[in-house]
């Protein structure tokens, strides 16, 4: 049964890996950035509210 695809050298698999990498870090970094600043605009008394 033969195989039909892309076959990657391994270079080609390590920089793909890294830029896989540098994206998910890249997201994550704008995640936390909107927690944050979401978590700013809300201000001190978010944490005060009545139940």
């Amino acid at each position: 049964m033969s195989e039909d695809g892309v076959r990657m050298t391994d270079e080609q698999k390590k920089r793909q890996r890294a830029r896989s990498i540098a994206i998910g870090l890249a997201v994550g970094g704008l995640v936390i950035l909107f927690y944050v600043i979401t978590l700013v605009k809300m201000g001190p008394d978010v944490l005060n509210r009545a139940m």
